[in-house]
């Protein structure tokens, strides 16, 4: 195996300065990191883990809890973690919390008692009193995404205020019979976020005096699947149609686009289709949403980690709810309302 010195001999420079440049602690001169960074390259060195944290007192890894590995948002948010943290030199080990509280039980008693990982980022988890506690107790950072906890330093989205730009949009646009695909109460969990979206919801039409109307709610999983059947169910009921829905996911939107073109609707000319993520496929669909950056949210939320880990006698700040951006992008899915 190559050596540090052999690195150091190549680029010219000591063995202390090879160390700073390839672990990024430290000052280093820009010229002196990229004759570093070259030596290294050209003779494929790679630095050592178990001698990184024996001399740092660091496992450089991070701890992602996640409650979903196989949903596009988290997906999303767990990739700008991973490339905002490799880019400095960090791994991420993952734990994907269920609802079971037996297995969370195990993670948060075993697994990270095991300081393996210098911090952990949980990723729109609703922690339980008993769960902050344990976290609190391993003496580590911890970054909460999809927050609030008064105990953790969180990023959070104010998804009422959310909901309502969406819904104002299509209000904006002349659309009074407004249909919104939201969540059966199996599917709201951790921080309740589709009954903040349909609070937001309901909260745009009694501003703008339009009565909320029931029949005009229909549940969901946030797949598109579970979007295509619920628009198939607002659009196939006897008696006066919605002329706009309100999807509290892209991907439900998706699958409401996907029912209006096989039952014979135009969109937007018959009617108009509105999400929230910013997923991927909304370009594609030419889907109007509410982009809440997830890729964004990963990759502030890892620079919040190192910020931790770095300045570790400075009290981090506690980002407040509605700090994490959010944006209308209008496409092709919404139009005004014919007169």
């Amino acid at each position: 195996m190559v050596s540090i010195d052999e690195v150091a001999r190549q680029a010219g420079v000591s063995t202390a300065t090879v160390s700073r440049a390839l672990s990024g602690r430290g000052h280093v001169s820009a010229g002196a990191k990229a004759k570093v960074e070259a030596a290294a390259k050209s003779l494929g060195y790679v630095v050592s883990a178990s001698a990184s944290s024996l001399a740092s007192g660091r496992m450089r890894n991070i701890g992602v809890l996640v409650p979903f590995l196989d949903r596009w948002f988290f997906s999303t948010v767990l990739s700008g973690i991973a490339s905002a943290l490799m880019r400095r030199g960090y791994d991420i080990t993952l734990y994907s919390l269920t609802a079971d509280r037996a297995e969370r039980r195990d993670i948060f008693d075993t697994f990270l008692r095991r300081q393996r990982v210098d911090g952990i980022i949980a990723i729109s988890l609703e922690l339980g009193e008993e769960e902050t506690e344990l976290l609190v107790g391993l003496d580590l950072p911890v970054i909460a995404i999809g927050g609030p906890n008064p105990r953790l330093t969180t990023l959070t989205v104010d998804d009422v205020a959310v909901a309502r730009l969406a819904t104002e949009h299509l209000l904006a646009l002349g659309h009074r019979e407004i249909a919104h695909i939201g969540a059966s109460p199996e599917f709201d969990i951790d921080f309740h976020i589709p009954t903040q979206r349909r609070q937001g919801f309901e909260l745009a039409l009694a501003d703008a005096g339009v009565t909320v109307r029931p029949s005009l709610f229909e549940p969901a999983d946030f797949t598109i699947e579970g979007g295509f059947r619920a628009a198939k169910q607002l659009l196939g009921r006897p008696g006066s149609r919605p002329t706009a829905i309100f999807a509290a996911s892209d991907e439900m939107a998706i699958g409401a686009l996907l029912a209006a073109r096989e039952l014979g609707y135009g969109v937007p000319e018959d009617l108009s289709v509105i999400g929230i993520d910013g997923h991927e496929l909304g370009e594609f669909f030419r889907l109007t949403t509410v982009d809440q950056f997830p890729l964004g949210q990963g990759e502030r939320a890892a620079d919040a980690m190192l910020e931790a880990l770095e300045s570790p006698d400075e009290e981090a700040p506690t980002h407040r709810p509605g700090e994490l951006p959010f944006d209308l992008i209008v496409r092709g899915s919404t139009a005004r309302l014919p007169a």
